[in-house]
């Protein structure tokens, strides 16, 4: 057999396609039916209105064709409107928004088109899994973030964070425009989790530091806010350069995105809202469930759909999965920091939520 290409060999092994053969394994080796805590899949759907856009235009005979390759200027507008009245940042749709094929192709195409082979790229430690394939697949080198007074060519961050839960500390945005101008850097923020903030916060784009756009862009997820997951609709906004740079690799690499599904986006972002604060309102209530459940351990979530947790002493996660039949992710997969640690979501029905905190409850309640 033919050895692999070099790019190919130096890609990680895909976290969650690893936890998910563990998990698939251990319900096949029979025993009581798991729960699955582990992974951060929306349980619900987009709302109504925006399936049923996309059904309306996929039933029309003028959309089975290749939609222009860079996006409907349609959904860069409802996107730009959107960050204008949420966020309060004022985009230019024709020059700093890319319309991408789901923002984890974003995190992958940042690292392409902001990096040389053998540059450095600073990421979140824990921070998600995939940061560390993009870095891989530019064939730059890794350096886990000790502060804004370290070298780099491009930094990764994630607030609300995957998958430490916590929001964007005051200033940090400002640091990291003033770090990206020390080093002549790039920046992305994975604003993934954005609309998901609890305890009455506001959500905090990065964008809106000033500078911000001098030095980097924005990844929006149409999955988390709007609960489509798995329609692969996403943005990368701000940098005007970078944005160009997106827009011609994926030129190269891809030939649109199904109009269809990007007319859905545009029913989504310019549709009725109470959805959004609907679905922020129900990961909250299931956070405060499961802090009150998890009394006296080190637990936190200050955002996203998921709670970090300290493990008490002696407890292992593949201890958990097989005596406890409940899945969580190892927080060691998200960076060596996470080590000892394991992320919960909250991304389930509440019946399940309930089953795997009465499962747990033996576990988190030992003394330490």
């Amino acid at each position: 057999m033919r050895q692999a290409p070099e790019r190919i060999q130096r890609l990680p092994q895909q976290y969650f396609t690893a936890l998910l053969a563990r998990v698939a394994a251990a319900a096949a080796a029979g025993g009581e039916p798991l729960v699955d805590l582990g992974r951060g899949n929306p349980e619900v759907g987009p709302p109504l209105h925006v399936v049923e856009a996309l059904a309306a235009s996929a039933a029309r005979g003028d959309v089975h064709g290749y939609a222009p390759f860079a996006g409907l200027p349609a959904l860069k507008e409802a996107i730009a409107s959107r960050y204008r009245d949420v966020y309060g940042v004022a985009l230019d749709p024709a020059r700093e928004v890319a319309v991408l094929p789901g923002t984890k192709t974003g995190l992958m195409e940042f690292a392409l088109c902001a990096v040389d082979r053998g540059g450095t790229i600073v990421l979140p430690d824990p921070g998600y899994p995939d940061y560390f394939s993009a870095v891989a697949l530019a064939g730059a080198r890794v350096a886990s973030f000790s502060g804004f007074d370290m070298a780099g060519d491009a930094m990764y961050l994630n607030f609300p964070t995957n998958p430490t839960a916590s929001v964007a500390p005051a200033g940090v945005f400002d640091d990291a425009v003033d770090w990206a101008r020390r080093n002549e850097a790039w920046v992305l923020h994975d604003f993934a989790y954005g609309d998901l903030v609890f305890d009455g916060r506001r959500p905090a784009s990065f964008l809106a530091a000033d500078g911000a756009r001098d030095v980097g862009i924005e990844l929006f997820s149409m999955s988390k806010s709007y609960g489509m997951a798995g329609w692969r609709l996403g943005f990368a906004l701000g940098n005007a350069e970078l944005v160009r740079r997106i827009e011609e690799l994926q030129d190269h690499a891809f030939a649109g995105i199904f109009r269809p599904v990007q007319e859905a986006g545009i029913a989504a972002l310019t549709g009725p809202q109470d959805s959004v604060e609907e679905r922020r309102a129900t990961y909250e209530r299931r956070r405060d469930r499961v802090l009150a459940a998890l009394a006296g351990v080190d637990a936190r979530s200050e955002g996203t759909f998921f709670v970090w947790f300290r493990l008490p002493d002696g407890v292992t996660l593949d201890r958990v999965l097989a005596d406890h039949r409940v899945a969580l992710a190892p927080g060691e997969g998200f960076g060596p920091r996470g080590a000892g640690w394991a992320r919960l979501s909250l991304a389930v029905s509440d019946e399940t939520l309930e089953l795997g905190l009465e499962r747990l409850r033996p576990l988190l309640s030992r003394p330490r």
